[in-house]
């Protein structure tokens, strides 16, 4: 049996079973706790924590460094497969990887790095939204979270009729 260092294994086991740099990406930025340190239970006690921390901070860099330095056409085309395996859409992909923008980024990022990220998070929502130009954008609703969605209709019915009987009181 051959030994493969900590970042090897992340490299190849659990990034290789990843498909897409973002989706890579989000994956590692989800790693990091509050303070910025990486935490996986399996890993740190497989290889170690320092040998775990130091090989998700370099795979999250070269990651960070992939998205950054990859053309916008073929990030959408990734946006793409991210959202698929993800089950959403590919606008809330790219609306969830914008809310969460610090969190992608591995700590102490390179000069500009947090821009330039944004920057592409950005255009990348920008072409989405400009390739369905017939779709409707929600201005005033934004979408029900997942776990509403997720309720029997009923409970939903129930829901919505709450608030319409509490303004017609009030008026």
């Amino acid at each position: 049996m051959t030994l493969k260092s900590a970042l090897e294994d992340l490299s190849q086991t659990t990034l290789g079973a990843i498909s897409g740099c973002l989706k890579k990406l989000e994956y590692l930025g989800g790693l990091r706790k509050l303070r910025g340190e990486y935490w996986h239970w399996g890993f740190n006690k497989l290889h170690g924590e320092a040998a775990a921390r130091k090989a998700f901070q370099e795979a999250h860099r070269t990651v960070v460094s992939e998205v950054l330095s990859t053309p916008l056409q073929t990030l959408l085309i990734d946006v793409e497969s991210s959202s698929r395996n993800s089950g959403v859409n590919s606008e809330h992909f790219l609306a969830s990887l914008d809310r969460k923008k610090e969190e992608l980024l591995p700590s102490n990022p390179g000069a500009g790095s947090a821009r330039h990220l944004s920057s592409v998070i950005h255009a990348l929502l920008g072409l989405e939204r400009s390739r369905n130009p017939n779709a409707t954008h929600p201005v005033s609703s934004p979408r029900p979270p997942l776990v509403q969605s997720l309720r029997h209709p009923a409970d939903t019915a129930e829901s919505e009729e709450q608030p319409e009987k509490e303004d017609a009181i009030g008026e």
